[in-house]
């Protein structure tokens, strides 16, 4: 467990101080995100994007995990 909660710091440590540069990246803004603009309502579900990054994480755990 401690190994997981160092691990977990250091990654948050990692996109934290790359913050500005992931920022630039396309996520949030891909092909099948739902945004829907009109005079007094905003409405953005970033569904591709959520699918996108879980498969990764389910990629990475299961590399993990191998070991």
């Amino acid at each position: 467990m401690q190994r997981l909660f160092i691990t977990l710091g250091i990654i948050l440590l990692i996109v934290g101080i790359a913050w500005p540069l992931l920022s630039k990246l396309p996520f949030g803004r891909l092909p099948g995100d739902i945004y829907i603009e009109k005079e007094n309502f905003t409405f953005y579900f970033p569904l591709t994007t959520g699918i996108l990054i879980s498969i990764v994480l389910s990629l990475i755990a299961w590399l993990w995990m191998r070991k």
